[in-house]
């Protein structure tokens, strides 16, 4: 496909990497500083952005848009590019419902949309991050990575196909981590933890350190699975499933401290299994 100017709305961690990984195969890549925090911007100039100033701007030069945040502020986000009438793809992690409701923002107001969903870490390396894409115009989104880090991945023509396979990645990768915070939460609170480590030990050896995991990505990701969470289970009950398995991860996660240098150790732990024996939420908004 004929070269494209890229606008990225907003460079997070996971968008600053998707810019660099667009910007490394030679496509500009723009995002706007206006409002944008510090750290935003960091990230950005770290990534090789170029900055338009204005979202407005960046609509102005952008031939397609591509929508990194926080699944809570998704629908926003499509909100705010009304009249733009390029390419969006929105690779946020949103229910298949959401998706289509950002998809029919977007072209109510002159634009296209594709569904996308990311599964793994930021794409600095190939072979560790798939980008999946539905929707018409999903095959002309992967080529906008064609000879990138990402790998992409149409699995459909229908919207809303990309993000129902995030979600139900997401309700066990996600889920299962929540749930073993708040076992672990369980036994300390009976006064049988010292008694589980050792049975896991003997029959379940890898959940001592996968602990340690779950309580680290917590701390420094948590504020964002809430929503996360509040998407998937919105999706079990689209389908007549259960939805409060992951209504109680949600509630996990609002509960975790949040700690941006968080370690994979016991002090970590520590700090989490403390705050899910308190009521109430312990979640900031996340960094603009």
């Amino acid at each position: 496909m004929d070269e494209v100017t890229v606008g990225l709305m907003h460079p997070g961690e996971m968008g600053a990497a998707l810019g660099s990984a667009l910007r490394n195969r030679g496509t500009v890549v723009l995002w706007a500083s206006s409002g944008r925090s510090s750290e935003t911007t960091r990230r950005a100039e770290l990534a090789g952005l170029h900055d338009a100033g204005s979202v407005q701007e960046l609509l102005r030069q952008s031939d397609a848009i591509v929508s990194v945040c926080p699944p809570h502020a998704a629908i926003e986000v499509a909100r705010s590019i009304n009249g733009f009438d390029g390419m969006f793809v929105d690779v946020n992690a949103v229910s298949p419902a959401t998706a289509r409701t950002i998809a029919a923002i977007v072209e109510n107001g002159g634009g296209r949309c594709v569904d996308g969903g990311v599964v793994g870490p930021p794409p600095r390396s190939p072979g560790t991050t798939r980008l999946y894409l539905s929707g018409p115009l999903a095959r002309r989104a992967a080529a906008l990575f064609a000879g990138s880090t990402v790998d992409t991945r149409v699995i459909s023509e229908e919207l809303g196909a990309a993000s129902a396979l995030k979600m139900a990645y997401a309700a066990w990768t996600k889920g299962t981590a929540a749930l073993l915070l708040a076992i672990r939460a369980l036994a300390r609170t009976e006064g049988v933890e010292a008694a589980l480590l050792d049975e896991w030990r003997t029959s379940l050896p890898d959940l001592p350190d996968d602990s340690l995991r779950a309580a680290r990505a917590a701390c420094i990701k948590g504020w964002r699975w809430v929503g996360e969470m509040e998407e998937v289970a919105a999706t079990f009950k689209s389908v007549s499933l259960p939805d409060s398995f992951h209504q109680g991860a949600r509630e996990i996660f609002s509960r975790v401290p949040r700690r941006e240098a968080a370690e994979r150790d016991q002090a970590t732990l520590e700090k989490v299994l403390v705050a899910l024996a308190k009521p109430g939420a312990n979640v900031d908004a996340g960094p603009s």
